[in-house]
């Protein structure tokens, strides 16, 4: 017994705490946007003091990049979970659909992982790297389908996060832009399917 490991009980109590705040950042953001979070607020929710918080994340900054952290798990997690057929349009139109869905369930997890709007923030070295794994994992679905023209990926995000843009934008909670994604896909795929058979010729 004398060779088993300890628990740690102050590391596991700090990591649950930095959880909490971080939990607590989120509610903060979804009610008052990401540019309303303040530590204040944050503190006061987890019922500690706003400078005790710099015990846990070093700035607001760093609150900001643990959740940009956690909503590129999050995605991850969701790619990993794609049940897809091996036929082309009905597995990007469920690739987008669940990019689509991932975007409008949480317009302040999006506005953070997609768009620019925290001035000064830039996710860390470690943190941005899961944002390209994320990337580099749909990159290897349209691969599957048939899909590699070099700009193939950059054109589908543009297309799935404008829809994305214009739900959360003109219709949050209905679905007038999310009722669009089958016919986006379509035309996506018959534009990459015609310039595959431009090069052949």
């Amino acid at each position: 017994m004398l060779g088993e490991p300890t628990r740690d009980r102050r590391a596991e109590r700090h990591e649950r705490t930095k959880a909490e705040i971080l939990d607590a950042a989120w509610d903060v953001a979804r009610a008052d946007g990401l540019a309303g979070l303040t530590l204040r607020d944050v503190a006061r929710k987890v019922g500690m003091r706003p400078p005790s918080v710099y015990s846990y994340f070093a700035s607001k900054h760093a609150i900001y990049d643990a959740m940009y952290a956690q909503g590129c798990r999050e995605f991850l997690g969701r790619v990993s979970r794609l049940d897809l057929t091996g036929d082309a349009l009905t597995d990007l139109r469920a690739g987008a659909r669940m990019f689509l869905d991932f975007c409008v369930e949480d317009p302040a997890r999006y506005q953070l992982m997609f768009q620019r709007t925290i001035p000064g923030f830039e996710p860390s070295t470690e943190s941005y790297a899961l944002a390209v794994e994320g990337l580099e994992s749909l990159r290897a679905e349209l691969v599957k389908i048939g899909i590699t023209a070099p700009n193939a990926l950059d054109m589908l995000t543009a297309l799935t996060t404008g829809l994305a843009d214009q739900q959360i934008s003109n219709d949050p909670g209905g679905d007038r832009w999310l009722k669009l994604l089958d016919e986006a896909m379509e035309m996506f795929l018959a534009h990459m399917n015609t310039r595959t058979r431009r090069k052949v010729r």
